[in-house]
């Protein structure tokens, strides 16, 4: 779609009423139409209606936006002071609270979550930025001595222009993940949304400019993956990239790292994490907990939950209580209150979902509960749980991404970390006992960047998340990733009149 598209329109949320959004690239603090004048429609999965249009970057809108962020990086952004960085990063996080409710609303619209959980997610976002505002005045270097002739200091120093691509799952709780650390560290940023969900993103560019924030220092358009993502992967000019994604994906996003000027790259992937349930267990917080770490976000989550595997002692107590727990969820309109899941994000990944749910029918699994389309309009699953499992099964080796798990019954503590780990991927993993020895000794076993222990999706701005093997490369929050945006240079001076030689 192409022509004299608007850069912003009315649209309608059922809890936060009429707003303005935005629809053009931000690009300098400033709203622009994408150079080709194209268009791309954002569609409600609630029920397929279209929302809206937004401009769709291309490469020629990519080079203007880090055209931009060069500018502001060796500018004014370079010669501001670590408290002034803190202090706009505190005032962002200030503004996202404050506009909680619009935030949440658009999130809901746009993704097609639960606005009870959105709102959760921009509460988290605003203390990310919060936390990472505080950063920004601590990032310290040291002096190294290594002789009385010499002076040496070691110090951090920013990166530069750092390309971000963000996914659909958690739009404006990434845009912060992103975000926060770049510019604690001194470097400016151009973000790419999801093209499923570029809404929030576009309306929290808006509170850039009022944050205070110079023209070029954040820039946020909207594009697809193979347009505009891949132009920010190749640039010459772009010194970082940060994505969070597929694992196929990120393969090809090294790939052109490593064909363009081999820019530093870090990457949050896939995920297939084992849940470990054992006899001694609290059945109750278990299978909350286990409820909650698979249909958690429609199961939308890299580290969801979704091999199960029970201890045989309690395996059909908890078949039977886990299938009861998950049938209180309530599954519909995300902007009703008691709505837990709402419908997945697109029509490709509602197909993508059902055709795993009968690829695990067809391979024999048993399914327990659900495994049909809820309703005939929107992109609503039913929560489903497969047993009679098999570890070769596709079910239980690729990532689904949609609220579908399976469970698998376990004997002993070494059989089942050895299960657990078989799998290409490692982001997360969960154990529950009441037993510390085992807990320890299973989470230490496991190959996973997070374990949670007698909980699950329990993340935390403060804690660094990542993952091993295809997982991923790098961490996101904490004081990790401050890694990822600095870069270490090293001063030696000579001191006295000594020659060489």
């Amino acid at each position: 779609m192409s022509g004299d598209h608007p850069l912003s329109v009315t649209v309608e949320t059922p809890t936060a009423g009429k707003y303005e959004q935005p629809t053009g690239l931000f690009i300098n603090n400033e709203f622009v139409k994408a150079q080709d004048g194209k268009t791309f429609e954002v569609i409600n999965p609630t029920d397929e209606s279209v929302t809206c249009s937004v401009y769709e970057a291309t490469e020629k809108d990519v080079d203007i936006a880090v055209s931009a962020a060069r500018k502001a990086f060796e500018g004014p952004w370079r010669k501001e002071t670590p408290e002034n960085r803190g202090k706009v990063l505190v005032k962002l996080a200030d503004l996202f609270e404050k506009n909680l409710d619009l935030l949440a609303s658009v999130e809901a619209l746009d993704n097609g979550k639960a606005v009870s959980m959105a709102k959760v997610d921009i509460g988290m976002a605003a203390g990310c930025l919060r936390y990472y505002g505080g950063w920004a005045d601590k990032i310290e270097g040291k002096v190294t001595d290594t002789g009385p002739d010499t002076f040496n200091y070691i110090k951090k120093e920013p990166i530069g222009v750092c390309g971000q691509i963000i996914p659909w799952n958690f739009p404006l709780l990434m845009w912060s993940w992103k975000i926060g650390p770049a510019i604690a560290c001194g470097n400016t940023v151009v973000l790419k949304t999801a093209e499923q969900t570029p809404l929030g993103g576009l309306v929290a560019a808006k509170l850039v400019k009022e944050a205070g924030f110079p023209p070029g220092v954040i820039n946020v358009i909207s594009g697809f993956g193979k347009t505009a993502g891949a132009a920010i992967a190749s640039h010459m000019d772009v010194d970082k990239v940060a994505f969070t994604g597929s694992t196929v994906t990120g393969r090809t996003i090294l790939k052109a790292s490593a064909g363009s000027n081999l820019k530093k790259v870090t990457l949050e992937l896939g995920g297939k994490s084992p849940n470990i349930v054992f006899d001694d267990a609290d059945i109750d917080n278990a299978i909350s907990w286990v409820n909650f770490g698979i249909f958690f976000n429609h199961g939308q989550c890299c580290c969801a939950g979704s091999r199960i595997y029970v201890q045989e002692g309690i395996y059909d107590e908890f078949i039977k209580r886990f299938k009861e727990r998950a049938q209180k969820n309530v599954v519909g309109d995300p902007f009703a209150k008691d709505t837990f899941q709402g419908p997945q994000v697109s029509q490709l990944q509602f197909d993508r979902i059902m055709g795993y749910i009968k690829a695990g029918k067809e391979a024999g699994a048993k399914v327990e509960i659900g495994g049909n389309r809820k309703g005939d309009k929107g992109y609503f699953i039913e929560p489903t749980i497969f047993s009679n499992v098999t570890e070769d099964m596709k079910i239980m080796q690729e990532e689904i991404f949609g609220p579908v798990c399976s469970i698998s019954k376990f004997k002993t503590k070494d059989e089942v970390i050895a299960t657990g780990n078989k799998t290409t991927y490692g982001l997360a993993a969960a154990v529950h006992t009441r037993n510390l020895n085992t807990a320890i000794e299973v989470s230490n076993a496991l190959k996973a960047g997070t374990v949670w222990v007698n909980t699950y999706n329990t993340l935390h701005h403060q804690m660094p998340f990542g993952g091993y093997k295809e997982s991923g490369q790098g961490r996101e929050l904490g004081e990790a990733a401050l890694d990822n945006y600095t870069q270490t240079k090293t001063v030696s001076i000579r001191l006295g009149d000594a020659l060489f030689g």
